[in-house]
């Protein structure tokens, strides 16, 4: 792995020494939830988009309210 010779230097200036670890830690941990997050959205999109799962959403949609009565 490499580090542009500039963001080593601006990490090196601003961070803490013992502190890099975490901070890259963090940023690939919000890294990685962003991204799982970008590919939910795609997939409810996609689904959205799905002939096949609205079809399905009208069906189950006349079955919500069976067997609930007022009381």
């Amino acid at each position: 792995m490499s580090v542009d010779i500039d963001t080593y230097r601006e990490v090196k200036r601003t961070i803490p020494e013992g502190k890099v670890s975490q901070l890259v830690d963090n940023l690939l941990k919000e890294y990685f939830k962003k991204k799982k997050r970008e590919e939910l959205i795609a997939g409810y999109k996609s689904a959205a988009r799905s002939k096949i799962v609205r079809e399905e959403d009208k069906v189950w949609e006349g079955t919500i309210e069976d067997g609930i009565e007022d009381e």
